[in-house]
């Protein structure tokens, strides 16, 4: 399998190591990022990802490697700390720019066979919300199997948790690889995504602007033709 971590701070605390643990765990080619270091940007607002194309984003060039790392992923991992009850402010930087992909715009249909984990861990707590910010765009490009994994571990710093907390890490991190290993190849694309893409794919007959409209034409999905479905399904 191979495996994108998208790292939501630049150290490597007990987020990076809970996440590195389950991708070791699944095992398989793994590709890493760190945000902001090897993406940084925030976006401008300029609209032109979705009125255009998401090749006119200012930042498009320095982006464009994590967007193919993440399209020729099997699984995706988002990992954050918690920053006051949410993912890092270098995350949700990073997440805004792929607006354009979210399935009321141009979804890509290789995120629709993909599996993908939320990690953030917290000194305390606030690892629901940092995980739902994450968890939002994973639901709504497509990807059809999400998983979360958060964790207090009492501790700012990865060398000084417990036993105990570093147990429980071990045990679900264990816990989620053995799932996507099970899932790898067999994904299915869940009931609220099918209706979800429904809803768009009746929008799309008409069409909010011309760059989605043409592109749900060009894929046959105001049709009968759908992303999770081979050419003989179809």
């Amino acid at each position: 399998m191979k495996i994108v971590i998208i790292n939501g701070q630049n150290h490597k605390g007990s987020t990076y190591h809970t996440a590195r643990m389950l991708a070791d765990k699944i095992g398989g080619e793994i590709t890493e990022f760190f945000l902001p270091k090897d993406f940084g940007e925030f976006c401008t607002g300029c609209t032109s990802c979705f009125v255009k194309s998401e090749e006119m984003c200012p930042h498009y060039s320095k982006l464009n490697p994590v967007t193919n790392a993440m399209l020729e992923a099997d699984v995706i991992i988002l990992a954050s700390p918690v920053y006051v009850y949410h993912s890092t402010g270098a995350m949700k930087a990073f997440l805004d720019h792929y607006g354009y992909m979210w399935m009321v715009h141009r979804p890509d249909e290789r995120m629709f066979s993909k599996q993908a984990v939320c990690v953030s861990t917290a000194a305390g707590a606030g690892m629901r919300s940092a995980n739902k910010d994450m968890l939002h765009s994973l639901f709504f490009w497509g990807v059809s199997k999400r998983y979360k994994i958060g964790l207090a571990v009492f501790e700012t710093r990865y060398s000084h948790l417990s036993d105990k907390v570093l147990n429980k890490i071990d045990r679900k991190t264990t816990s989620v690889s053995r799932k996507i290993k099970k899932r790898d190849g067999k994904v299915r694309v869940g009931l609220i995504t099918r209706l979800l893409f429904f809803v768009m794919h009746i929008a799309q007959k008409n069409g909010f602007n011309a760059a989605d409209k043409n592109y749900w034409l060009s894929k046959g999905w105001t049709e009968k033709s759908r992303p999770w479905k081979s050419d003989k399904d179809k």
